[in-house]
């Protein structure tokens, strides 16, 4: 689900998970996606002895620099298995090799009865049903030339981002020379609308690009503008208009979120990119995603799961850190609906679950909520989304709504944190994002840990 912001005329209203259009028939295929639990690895062709096989360098050095082993966790899920669910009928989709689970496509039931009797599948759960209707897809939009005249502020080499980025103290960690250069960011999201195409991301360092999604989108640079809006405040480079707030950082753009359902599957999506973030050797991941009720309400998740290690897709987020990765997460805006609580995966351990505040930094009531199930605070910090200035998929400038768009604000300056002190691990740049809040001394499950001061770590 999409963690941006809709507002009725009269009161607010919780996010919709997908862009509002008109619906049409669905005519894709109706062969159903499978999630399957395999019991173990073995005829995995690979070894923790020889990660080059299947990790960067990049991946590797970072491990090695915080300390952490390579074990069997990291190691693909085995090719054997593979060949035999192939052999069964099924179609491999994608695979979780942290979890050993497979994503398949599925023609028929008697393909389903022969992948259950496979000795090695421990689990098998159908994640994705075909849709009688989807939304229509929207048309794409040109792109806007040129700021407007008046988006200029000569003055301020941030202009509209100044105070969003000046309240975390992003400025001052700027001004030392940490803008996040040889930083590596995953942005985890629906589409990056027109982000080939517009000026303010003409020299962003964008590493690459991946679609998780089945089917593939012939263009991820053509789908929803909200990972545009996401990257806009972190990597755009525009002075006196707006600058993101880890310009000198390196982007890996990943489409994980389905458009035009919202079903289980689409953890699993996001499990597979945060798998692939990880061996490209990402140090960061930006996720304004996270997930609560689907589609006809088939596999709604429950308050009894928010323990950061019992849904699919938590329990992922929740092994990021041990792999030296910092995961940060949007809390979720379900502060006026039914539901309140962070949205899964904000429920994870060791991972930054940011929420949204007002500009006069009071907390915006839409956002998610905690404790989690366990009794562990969320969110843990906040950044303003009440709403934030951005850049669109058409190019220009302008607010939005969400704890969407107060994640990746503090997403940026984590890797600028890091930057700084490039020996810290993990979990320790984590434990200094919570020190560093406004709220650290008396943490709460509203406010969490505060509003970070990043700068506090860096001398005058």
């Amino acid at each position: 689900m999409l963690l941006s912001l809709l507002f009725a005329t009269v009161l607010a209203v919780r996010v919709q998970s997908k862009d509002i259009s008109e619906s049409q028939d669905y005519t894709g295929t109706r062969d159903g996606l499978f999630r399957l639990t395999l019991g173990d690895k073995r005829g995995t062709a690979c070894s923790p002895e020889h990660p080059q096989k299947f990790l960067s360098r990049k991946a590797i050095e970072r491990r090695e620099r915080q300390g952490l082993r390579i074990d069997s966790t990291d190691l693909p899920v085995s090719g054997r298995y593979l060949d035999a669910i192939r052999k069964a009928g099924a179609h491999v989709v994608g695979t979780s090799k942290w979890l050993n689970s497979v994503l398949v496509s599925c023609p028929g039931s008697g393909v389903e009865r022969d992948l259950q009797s496979l000795p090695f599948v421990t689990g098998f759960e159908q994640v994705w049903h075909a849709p009688d209707t989807v939304p229509r897809p929207l048309r794409h939009r040109r792109v806007q030339e040129a700021f407007n005249p008046w988006d200029s502020i000569p003055a301020s080499h941030y202009a509209a981002a100044a105070s969003q980025t000046e309240q975390l103290g992003g400025h001052k960690l700027h001004a030392k020379g940490f803008t996040g250069r040889g930083m590596t960011i995953a942005v985890l999201d629906g589409g990056f609308e027109n982000v080939d195409r517009i000026r303010a991301f003409r020299k962003t360092k964008i590493l690459g690009t991946h679609d998780f999604v089945y089917p593939l989108s012939p263009d991820i640079y053509r789908e929803t503008d909200h990972g545009t809006k996401v990257l806009s405040l972190m990597g755009a480079w525009a002075p006196h208009v707006f600058v993101g707030t880890a310009p000198g950082a390196g982007y890996w753009l990943l489409r994980c979120e389905d458009q035009q359902t919202e079903q289980p599957v689409e953890e699993d999506y996001w499990v597979m990119a945060a798998e692939f973030a990880d061996s490209v050797g990402a140090d960061i991941i930006n996720s304004s995603l996270g997930y609560t009720e689907f589609d006809h309400h088939v596999g709604d998740h429950r308050y009894e799961e928010m323990d950061g290690h019992t849904a699919f897709i938590s329990r992922a987020a929740s092994m990021l850190a041990s792999k030296g990765i910092v995961l940060v997460n949007s809390a979720g805006n379900n502060g006026m609906g039914p539901w309140k609580k962070v949205s899964f995966p904000a429920d994870a351990d060791n991972i930054i679950t940011v929420g949204a505040v007002t500009p006069t930094l009071s907390n915006a009531p839409f956002c998610s909520v905690g404790p989690t199930q366990d009794g562990r605070i969320k969110p843990d910090v906040m950044a303003v989304g009440s709403p934030a200035w951005l850049i669109s998929g058409r190019g220009s400038l302008t607010q939005d709504m969400g704890t969407s768009f107060a994640a990746p604000i503090v997403c940026g300056l984590v890797a600028c944190l890091w930057q700084a002190f490039p020996n810290k691990t993990a979990l320790e740049i984590i434990d200094m994002v919570r020190h560093c809040g406004s709220n650290h001394k008396n943490p709460n499950t509203i406010f969490g840990y505060g509003i970070p001061d990043f700068s506090s770590f860096v001398t005058p």
